[in-house]
């Protein structure tokens, strides 16, 4: 059986712009169409490679913002045929006194404020979302708990680089096949595990082509049933949001490539596709030699240096 690959995109309006005291028109450029190189460039490349992603949409701003500009996130994803679903920030329930983390909310209140989140979404235009990830990774068993509430079968929060803290999900930091927690399936972020026995995550400004492609084809070598790659709709140019980052740049372009050339052992899937991912499989992340890791870590010393640190 094939491993299906869940390329997802985390959409938001970055908290930071808004507390600088940003409008939200420009904090929607600087966020999701950054330098021409957000949503936009991500979608047109994901239809010349003919590949499908999930776009995870944070709705809060709308609290503050009015649902102008989460309209304006989700029309061109679903006009591009691909899929949304939900994202949580919750430091927008209350900007006065922000919190950060979902986790640091009880049981109540996370119900609250993914079922507002949902029926923003909704409003936004998005069908109903089966799908969540929380921002920041920030889940627990409360969290669960409100999902299976709320009628929503999947969650992808679990990222054991950032485990137990804020990612708090009872699972081993290792796991990244999928688990059932009460009656949600839980999707976690994927892994590779350093020389030093850390574990970073597949996501497109973590680590380099050479270590996501490596994990990939173990991945489809050892018959994982998914792969999950995270991306943010800013990531591909710098801090800042006015320059496209070269080196992202073609990350991407180079993960669009190789998912293309290997669709048949790698397809590309959205949450709607996954109504027979087995639960039983097991999965262990790539070791990565210490040779691939340094190469990495120079080039993001090179590229921090040429084009964040420059500007």
């Amino acid at each position: 059986m094939a491993t299906r690959v869940l390329l997802t995109i985390d959409t938001e309006l970055k908290w930071g712009r808004h507390a600088r005291g940003a409008s939200w028109q420009e904090n929607l450029a600087l966020s999701c169409d950054p330098a021409g190189v957000g949503i936009s460039f991500q979608l047109a490349r994901l239809a010349a490679h003919r590949l499908k992603a999930c776009f995870f949409v944070d709705p809060m701003p709308a609290l503050v913002h009015g649902i102008e500009p989460i309209r304006r996130m989700v029309e061109p994803i679903l006009a591009a045929g691909q899929e949304v679903q939900l994202h949580l920030h919750p430091s927008w329930a209350d900007p006065a006194n922000p919190v950060f983390e979902l986790v640091g909310l009880d049981r109540r209140r996370q119900l609250e404020l993914i079922r507002t989140a949902r029926d923003l979404l909704i409003e936004a235009g998005a069908p109903a979302p089966i799908a969540f990830r929380s921002g920041s990774y920030a889940a627990d068993l409360a969290t669960i708990e409100a999902l299976a509430m709320l009628g929503i079968g999947y969650d992808s929060s679990h990222n054991g680089s950032e485990h137990p803290w804020p990612s708090a999900l009872p699972l081993d930091p290792r796991r990244i096949a999928p688990a059932l927690l009460d009656c949600v399936v839980e999707i976690p972020v994927t892994q590779i595990e350093q020389p030093s026995g850390r574990l970073r995550h597949l996501q497109i400004c973590a680590v380099s082509s050479d270590e996501m492609h490596a994990a990939l084809r173990h991945a489809a070598d050892r018959g994982h049933p998914v792969a999950t790659i995270v991306g943010h709709s800013f990531e591909l140019a710098t801090r800042g949001g006015r320059r496209a980052n070269p080196i992202l740049v073609r990350r991407f372009e180079r993960l669009c490539g190789f998912l293309a050339a290997h669709r048949r052992r790698l397809p590309t899937a959205c949450f709607a596709d996954l109504a027979d991912l087995p639960l039983d499989a097991e999965a262990s992340p790539l070791r990565s030699p210490a040779l691939r890791t340094a190469a990495r870590m120079a080039q993001q010393l090179w590229g921090n240096a040429v084009y964040e640190r420059a500007l």
